[in-house]
């Protein structure tokens, strides 16, 4: 499917599969199917239709993508709603660990959240961790729309570390990619990218 990355994801449009690769892909499956479980009828996310050794599958969920409604020019709108939602996703005690747009499907009339997606990172964890990574996901993809930042960290209710914990956290994060590219695939195209990007993001300045 559009916008899946790390894994292989296909669905017919009533159900989607989610096929686990790469390092502790047992765990992060795992990981997904508690979450989603744990957080049906507390957030918007898809409904568990099956599950074996090797992938998830869930039920359909309808919406538009949050990078595809940043292309088409409602990045205020979707900023503000991934405020929003994270409050909520934060007063549960959790941290999803990939938040941001690219995991995220939107009612495209009322820009609602229609569901949060790939919750195998999910942990216990600081509110930091999902702010420094929507934001890094914005100045990463849609750089254009940096300047609108404040709307989602406006819309957070919730205290916004200063930038300098914020690209701390950034960097920590690249370098846990990167990390997770070398152990699955030494010395390949993932590992150099995320390298790249590490570095990218430690020479940002606000």
């Amino acid at each position: 499917m559009k916008h899946g990355y790390t894994n292989s994801t296909f669905g017919d449009g009533a159900l989607v599969v989610k096929c686990y690769q790469g390092p502790e892909a047992a765990f992060r499956l795992s990981t997904e199917r508690r979450y989603l479980r744990r957080l049906r009828g507390r957030l918007p996310v898809p409904r568990v239709h099956g599950v074996t050794s090797t992938s998830l599958t869930t039920r359909f969920v309808p919406g538009d993508h949050g990078q595809d409604l940043l292309d088409e020019g409602h990045a205020v709108e979707v900023l503000t709603e991934c405020g929003r939602i994270l409050s909520d996703l934060h007063r549960l005690g959790i941290v999803h660990g990939d938040f941001g747009p690219q995991n995220m499907l939107f009612d495209p009339a009322t820009f609602r959240t229609t569901a949060i997606l790939d919750w195998e990172w999910a942990h216990p964890g600081q509110p930091i961790e999902d702010l420094a990574w929507c934001e890094w996901i914005i100045r990463s993809h849609h750089p254009e729309h940096v300047p609108l930042l404040p709307h989602f960290f406006g819309a957070y209710d919730g205290t916004v570390p200063g930038w300098a914990e914020r690209q701390e956290a950034m960097v920590a994060r690249c370098r846990a990619l990167l990390d997770f590219c070398a152990r699955w695939e030494p010395g390949g195209g993932s590992e150099k990218l995320w390298r790249e990007r590490l570095d990218a993001t430690a020479a940002w300045s606000e």
